[in-house]
């Protein structure tokens, strides 16, 4: 083989080499942004997912309290009835102890 032919051969050997190079290096960009795109929107998806839930508590929460507010007024409706009624059941032993001694 002469020179030149070499040459040539070594030429399309350095230049395919710069291709496939160029063309692993443009694979691998677009692999790492893909993979950085799908963490990204792993993040949000999880991100949305939390602030659903954090609503959803929040409602819980006031929904309770709703209920809990309906009941304070009916335990201070069963307080005082109990505070009357210990007074009647003192009433009544003062006048049992009274009809004891006189009996």
């Amino acid at each position: 083989m002469d020179q030149v032919t070499v040459s040539y051969i070594v030429a399309a050997g350095a230049l395919g080499g710069v291709i496939f190079g160029y063309v692993g290096y443009v694979s691998g960009v677009k692999k790492d942004t893909y993979v950085a795109g799908e963490k990204t929107g792993e993040q949000q998806a999880d991100t949305s997912y939390i602030k659903k839930r954090v609503d959803d508590i929040l409602l819980e929460q006031r929904d309770t309290n709703r209920k809990l507010e309906g009941h304070g007024a009916e335990l201070s409706d069963h307080a005082v009835k109990i505070a009357r009624l210990e007074e009647s059941a003192k009433s009544a032993h003062k006048r049992i102890d009274t009809l004891e001694e006189k009996g």
